[in-house]
């Protein structure tokens, strides 16, 4: 067992790694009444192409996969998971993102009872040909959801103008046709690689006994053979260049929406460098966009832009963008805004007074984080496969300088990465 510390935050996590490769941590939280665990895998979306487990070549499955997954492990040939967690009075859940697939419950009484339904549904997959066939049904519904929804299609859209190889580009869900060629043989190979524990990441926060945390988990868990491989994940090549200047679509919106995006050059980054550089864009997002920057009174005294006006960072070790989001019935004049605005020297607009009062605002949300034990767990887990422990990250964010913004701008912010997203009324 090894603890990690940061005596500033008062904060500690206990770690073990079990013989089968599961890696499991705890923050104790004494004192408070809820308790929560993820049990979450290194595998999204984007995992599309891999060699499976055991094997020496490569395989490309289709488009929706690891979402398919996430939906299948719920079922059980002769229970409900959702009634099992419901009769012990907790709340269970799961999610599908481009980079990871977590399961997680949170609940005040019976938490042992519940850490042991988790590990045993998650490594316990019940697939047969006719309940993957019935659950085609139930995913295509739901990708009709989204297709029909003006918000995702922008954000997707945009995407797809940034990236012309990377999956980020692929609906989480996958396609109506994608998911029609989803079998019960591509799941077990999909599964029986990236949900083997050494894959995996187990985190508990609250008031709890770390040894009956590890009893409760090494009793539930599955045996394994091998327990540690090296996972190949294959990815094309992506160009620099953006795929496309400009996509436009139309709905049934009242008001256009758009989704003006950079595409990041600087990537292949882990853990602190990555962390850090999540942090400074993010900054530099919020000093320009929000509603207490000038740029932002400007659009809006001019009746440009409405209170949906915003801006946010994402990325990871193989792409990243920075999205400018809103609705406005004149979305190319804020496109043309937005790209005057970032032809300027960055010192025109990003001020050093601004930037030391958002970092330490940026510094008391963190630290009132801690009071939640849903911040923290979903903090940790992706921080985790950022390779980053989240009791770091405070002395990241204070190692942060405003030249670092200042740099950060001009690799990041310019015409040649820059594209736009346009859903309008049809």
């Amino acid at each position: 067992m090894k603890t990690f510390t940061n005596e500033r935050l008062n904060e500690k996590i206990l770690y073990e790694e079990l013989s089968s490769g599961l890696k499991v941590y705890f923050m104790p939280k004494p004192g408070f009444v809820k308790k929560h665990a993820v049990f979450a895998t290194n595998y999204g979306s984007i995992d599309n192409v891999f060699v499976p487990i055991g094997e020496d070549k490569q395989i490309e499955v289709p488009e929706g996969i690891a979402h398919f997954l996430e939906h299948k492990l719920f079922e059980e040939e002769e229970a409900n998971i959702f009634d099992k967690f419901s009769k012990l009075g907790a709340y269970v859940n799961a999610a599908t993102s481009f980079n990871q697939t977590s399961y997680l419950f949170y609940t005040t009484d019976y938490f042992y009872e519940c850490l042991e339904i988790l590990v045993k549904f998650v490594q316990s997959p019940y697939l047969t040909d006719e309940n993957v066939e019935k659950e085609k049904g139930i995913i295509a519904q739901e990708i009709k959801m989204y297709e029909d929804n003006p918000g995702w299609r922008v954000l997707v859209n945009c995407l797809k103008a940034m990236y012309i190889n990377h999956p980020i580009k692929i609906d989480i869900a996958g396609t109506v046709d994608s998911i029609n060629t989803i079998n019960k043989e591509l799941l077990y190979e999909s599964y029986n690689t990236f949900y083997h524990p050494s894959n995996m990441v187990l985190f508990v926060v609250g008031d709890l006994n770390f040894e009956d945390i590890i009893k409760t988990v090494k009793d539930a868990e599955k045996k394994y053979e091998i327990n540690n491989f090296d996972l190949n994940r294959i990815f094309a090549e992506e160009p620099k260049r953006v795929n496309e200047k400009l996509i436009e679509d139309k709905m049934f919106v009242s008001t256009p929406l758009f989704h003006i995006g950079f595409k990041d050059y600087d990537l292949g980054l882990e853990g602190k460098e990555a962390v850090k550089k999540d942090i400074i864009t993010n900054m530099i997002l919020d000093m320009i966009f929000t509603p207490s920057s000038e740029f932002y009174n400007e659009l809006y005294n001019e009746g440009l832009i409405d209170s949906n006006f915003g801006a946010y960072f994402t990325g990871k070790k193989t792409y990243g963008h920075s999205l400018i989001v809103g609705q406005s019935n004149v979305p190319e004049k804020i496109y043309e805004r937005v790209e005057k605005l970032f032809s300027k020297d960055p010192t025109e607009f990003l001020i050093n007074e601004d930037f030391e009062r958002l970092k330490k605002n940026d510094l008391g949300n963190f630290l009132m984080g801690f009071n939640s034990v849903e911040f923290i767990a979903n903090n940790f887990t992706d921080l985790y496969f950022d390779k980053f422990n989240i009791l770091d990250y405070l002395d990241v964010l204070e190692s942060i300088k405003f030249d670092d913004l200042l740099k950060r701008f001009k690799k990041h912010f310019n015409s040649e990465n820059m594209v736009v997203s346009i859903v309008r009324p049809n």
